[in-house]
């Protein structure tokens, strides 16, 4: 498993944690990394998309919810509903390629999520990443 990957795992798990408890950022992490172990590069880059997603939050529900006809956002399961909020603030800000960051929100879902969901997930996040504003050029 890339370093990477393992960012967006831990990223979305603290995702996941905020979206239950809506606890600060800072409190979720300091939570998470008491328990959880990893490089101090993957941590960062895992801090980075955590942060990053919770601060553009409502602006992914909005496009989530134009995206998903007749699906309210709290109808969709709390882990999707963090794995789409993660994948659209990457593909807001470039933080990897478009066709790569659909494909690790889609491995995500096939770890975290029911069997449904990786298919549900594609649609939304394809249509998204064709109406999000143009990226930035991936951070290498």
């Amino acid at each position: 498993m890339t370093l990477r990957r393992k960012s967006r795992e831990f990223a979305l798990q603290m995702l996941f944690e905020w979206d239950m408890t809506r606890r600060k950022p800072s409190l979720v992490e300091q939570h998470f990394w008491k328990q959880a172990r990893a490089a101090d590069s993957t941590r960062k880059f895992a801090n980075q998309l955590f942060e990053g997603a919770v601060s553009a939050a409502d602006a992914s529900d909005k496009t989530v919810e134009k995206l998903s006809e007749n699906w309210k956002l709290e109808r969709l399961a709390a882990v999707d509903r963090s794995i789409l909020r993660l994948a659209i603030y990457e593909l807001r800000f470039g933080t990897a390629p478009v066709k790569v960051v659909i494909d690790e929100a889609l491995e995500l879902a096939k770890k975290f999520s029911s069997a449904d969901s990786p298919a549900f997930l594609n649609g939304i996040l394809d249509a998204a990443s064709k109406s999000v504003e143009e990226p930035r050029p991936a951070k290498k």
